[in-house]
């Protein structure tokens, strides 16, 4: 074993001098005067060696400790080296939370739309990197984790801890895929915050007053434009921005469908909206006026744009029909509400609304599922809606004969 006054004593020479202490701690004396420590050791079979500093500023006695904790490091199935190279990044801020969220963020947002993109990194710079933004991930527990969510969550904004919640998620599962951290401690906290509260959106569901709602939108004295929309809206089930966003080009006049591409409709998925005779003559009442371009129900400034996607709700607003009794978005709850407790498939409907299919395969070429019955489904509700328009005794209606 080595002694302090055993190496202040010993003297530089023409070549690297080499003493020894004990469990692999060394000290080199280089022609130069300078004396480093080592730890010498195995990992996985392979010599490797730890630099410990440089004696004196290292004492003999620090220069143990580091090697205990190195030898403790080896016995936990830790390679001292890698250990010091992660800390030193750490101090460094490469693998700080920020540093890997802002990559996880460059490698994934790609694939995001800009707007989907912008709400993630403005919740992370917002909400998360003030607080643990500089922190090693690796270092980052689920209490601490929580704490920062619950500075979310009481401000009343509970949804948006829960989408932070899952954005942190996503940036932890992707330092442990990359060799920086070692979990996602945001399982941990399932439960933890209060689930947020579902909100509706405003529907009429009683027949009768339907039935005022269509008379009252068939008296709109809106522009023509804003009017062909309105009425087409409880036809079709789509959601406010895909009905405005509709081209010709989608419209299939001979097949009596819509076919919207993927990326226009909230779920990413194809949809096909059959048209019953009703929205038919409704769009080729439009056509004539704007069939010539892109979009069917364009912009009254610039026919180079769609509507506006306050439209369909100001002329229900101009009605009279406030927020908390029917929105844009009413009419896909509407017919969801009617179709299911007069007995049509649960399943068709939900495909009609185009809402999510859990598993992504079969998503991907389920966009034509129960299309036949869809089709007899699209039409005998816009004939339902017919006769409460035209103030007929309301009475269920019967599914069409398969």
């Amino acid at each position: 074993m080595l002694t302090d006054s055993e190496i202040r004593n010993q003297k530089p020479g023409d070549k690297t001098i080499r003493l020894t202490d004990e469990k692999g701690l060394v000290l080199l004396i280089n022609p130069d005067g300078s004396r480093w420590w080592r730890f010498r050791y195995r990992f996985d079979g392979k010599a490797k060696m730890l630099s410990m500093g440089t004696y004196p500023e290292t004492s003999l006695k620090e220069a143990r400790e580091l090697r205990d904790e190195a030898r403790k490091n080896l016995k936990d199935g830790i390679d001292p080296s890698q250990k010091k190279k992660a800390q030193k990044a750490s101090v460094s801020g490469a693998d700080s939370f920020e540093a890997i969220a802002r990559e996880w963020f460059s490698k994934f947002s790609p694939t995001w739309t800009p707007s989907h993109g912008e709400r993630i990194i403005r919740r992370l710079e917002r909400d998360i990197f003030p607080w643990i933004g500089k922190r090693p991930i690796g270092e980052i527990k689920a209490p601490e984790l929580l704490t920062v969510l619950r500075k979310i969550e009481s401000r009343g904004a509970v949804e948006t801890a829960h989408r932070a919640s899952q954005n942190c998620g996503q940036v932890f599962r992707y330092a442990v895929a990359t060799g920086r951290a070692e979990r996602d401690p945001s399982v941990d906290l399932r439960g933890a915050i209060p689930p947020t509260k579902v909100k509706h959106h405003a529907s009429i569901t009683d027949p009768k007053e339907i039935g005022a709602l269509l008379r009252a939108i068939d008296t709109y004295r809106g522009g023509l434009i804003v009017k062909c929309a309105f009425r087409l809206a409880p036809l079709v089930f789509l959601r406010p921005k895909e009905l405005r966003m509709l081209e010709w080009a989608e419209i299939d006049f001979d097949k009596k469908e819509a076919h919207i591409p993927g990326p226009k409709m909230k779920m990413k998925e194809k949809h096909i909206v059959p048209l019953s005779r009703q929205a038919l003559e409704i769009l080729e009442e439009i056509r004539t006026v704007t069939g010539e371009g892109q979009y069917v129900f364009p912009s009254p400034r610039t026919w180079e744009r769609p509507m506006s996607e306050n439209a369909v709700l100001a002329a229900l607003r101009s009605m009279g029909y406030t927020g908390d009794v029917m929105t844009g978005h009413g009419f896909r709850s509407m017919a969801s509400t009617l179709l299911n407790e007069q007995g049509w498939n649960r399943d068709a409907v939900e495909r009609q609304l185009a809402h999510a299919e859990r598993d992504e395969i079969r998503a991907a070429y389920n966009y034509a599922q129960h299309l036949p019955e869809r089709k007899r489904m699209m039409q005998a509700w816009a004939d339902y809606l017919d006769s409460l328009r035209e103030g007929a005794e309301v009475i269920p209606f019967r599914k069409a004969a398969e």
